[in-house]
């Protein structure tokens, strides 16, 4: 166990932003920008302002923005073969991006140089030298990545720490050695690792890529060998396979290793920020992301559920709050009748495992996953079916009726689907009608519009996830279908389950389950505000 402090260098909005399907709009960069520097880590590196004008407008604007925790990285390469580094069009965007720190990568691998950029070894150790010289003239700490270093080292020994060495000696501040194709296993990581702390002394960080899922393995065996600079993304996303999970190597370095990574009271927001970076990338979150994930601390088996309740560490290996995550016992056929209660009693704490309402309830469960049901994972249904069963709940709209259309216009090749919703609010009627992407759509865009105006609240709820499982195939197009649907209103995630041998109105009932579940919770919070 050692008390040494890491660095972690934190490239979502570089590095994670070449990752598929992912667009990060310039006010997105700066809300990420921002919730990176309230968990504290140590550095942000923001884009290659050289490469579009986007990253150039982000280090304008983030100008007017001061950052309590965390130093702002600019992003580019070393300058061109063959001319002057004062004379580089990138370079000199890197330093007008007039960052304290920036990051410049340089080739380490011969290969690379020769293939690849089609230039000279020793033009190359030039093109290094005189960069970092350049930017260091400037007054700029400068990171160093040794791109395809390990690679590199491997295929010419020799060259690898020539580049590396070169490096330190104009002036860079971290050496971070680079597993750029993510192939490394952790034997060479810790004897490379070790070798090059040994020789060159200093700062040396690591990045690594996760093309054979070794990226947080790799970080935390060149941190057993004297790195100290750990360079990823907070949730793994990148290019190809993704770069090394900052939201795992963080609790891991600080809880399970001993260093000193982020203050411990941020750690606390480990989770939120996650999953805040999650809703911002538009990338669902895995459920069964260590540390993160909504399944980390989840419990559905019997006997795991009985066993946690004596002592949590029967299979949790850490204290889900110490990094903003929740204990969850699922709700499903295997549980017990202390997991329905625990269920029960997050809302009605004075009801005893004995009570006529455990049964019932227990009972109702039972019966509705004979039909088809799926509870695991869909509390926002578990909690409306408690109040339901034990007759603590009250609807908060009627529907009169709903009616879908789909329809394909001759003009396109896409469907156009309408739906029509008719509810009633206290006595009042209310008719709606939306157009979207599928009936399912349609229907939630109608029902949402024709609530919003008695419930303005229901304007921060938006589907991040819709799932359709066929239960019964061999029924063919008669089949029961379970629909499960996540929502969220930027704060918190829950989900809704609705069966029916017909798609829509599974749909509906799991998007009806939806709405009302936010409004009793707004219900709640409001009740407790006023008390």
């Amino acid at each position: 166990m050692s008390n040494k402090k890491i660095e972690i260098f934190d490239s979502t909005l570089r590095d994670g932003a070449q990752g598929e399907d992912i667009s990060f709009s310039l006010e997105d960069k700066i809300k990420l920008a921002l919730a990176l520097d309230k968990i504290g880590v140590t550095y942000i590196e923001a884009g290659n302002p050289g490469s579009n004008p986007k990253d150039m407008e982000f280090f304008k604007r983030i100008k007017e923005i001061k950052l309590s925790n965390s130093k702002l990285v600019a992003f580019g390469s070393t300058r061109k073969a063959n001319i002057k580094a004062e004379e580089d069009k990138n370079l000199k965007s890197l330093i007008g991006a007039d960052t304290e720190t920036v990051a410049i990568f340089g080739k380490a691998w011969d290969f690379q140089v020769e293939e690849i950029l089609k230039t000279s070894l020793e033009e190359n150790i030039n093109m290094i030298f005189d960069t970092i010289k350049f930017a260091k003239e400037k007054n700029k700490e400068v990171v160093f990545d040794a791109e395809h270093f390990f690679d590199g080292y491997k295929a010419n020994k020799e060259y690898a720490i020539k580049a590396i060495k070169t490096a330190k000696k104009a002036g860079a501040d971290v050496i971070v050695l680079c597993d750029t194709n993510g192939g490394t296993l952790p034997k060479e990581i810790k004897e490379i690792s070790k070798k090059v702390v040994e020789e060159l002394g200093g700062r040396i960080g690591i990045h690594c890529h996760n093309d054979i899922g070794l990226a947080v393995a790799n970080s935390l065996a060149a941190v057993e060998e004297g790195v100290i600079h750990i360079q990823g993304t907070f949730i793994g996303f990148g290019e190809r396979c993704g770069n090394a999970n900052l939201s795992s190597i963080i609790p891991t370095l600080q809880l399970k290793m001993g260093y000193r990574v982020i203050e411990e009271e941020k750690l606390s927001r480990l989770t939120k920020t996650a999953r805040f970076i999650s809703e911002i990338s538009n990338l669902k979150l895995t459920d069964n992301m260590p540390y993160v994930g909504e399944s980390a601390f989840a419990h559905k088996g019997g006997m795991h559920i009985d066993a946690v309740t004596k002592s949590t560490k029967s299979y949790e290996h850490i204290n889900p709050e110490l990094i903003g995550n929740d204990r969850r016992f699922l709700i499903s056929e295997v549980s017990g009748r202390s997991t329905i209660l625990k269920e029960i009693q997050k809302i009605f704490p004075n009801i005893e495992r004995d009570s006529e309402e455990v049964t019932k309830v227990t009972n109702r469960l039972k019966e509705l996953e004979y039909e088809g049901y799926k509870f695991e994972g869909a509390e926002g249904t578990v909690e409306l079916l408690i109040r339901k069963t034990i007759g603590k709940y009250k609807p908060f709209f009627q529907l009169n009726h709903f009616k879908t259309i789909v329809e394909q216009p001759f003009s396109n090749k896409d469907f156009t689907s309408t739906a029509i919703v008719n509810i009633t609010v206290d006595n009042e009627n209310k008719i709606a009608a939306s157009q979207g992407d599928g009936p399912v759509n349609a229907l939630d865009k109608a029902l949402r519009e024709a609530l919003e105006s008695f419930y303005p609240k229901l304007k921060e709820v938006r589907l991040v996830d819709y799932k359709v499982r066929v239960l019964d195939s061999k029924s063919a197009t008669g089949s029961k279908v379970r629909v499960l649907i996540e929502s969220t209103d930027g704060r918190e995630n829950w989900t809704t389950v609705g069966v029916s041998k017909d798609v829509i109105e599974a749909s509906w009932t799991a998007l009806v389950d939806s709405l009302e579940y936010k409004l009793i919770k707004d219900m709640e919070k409001n009740l407790k505000a006023y008390f």
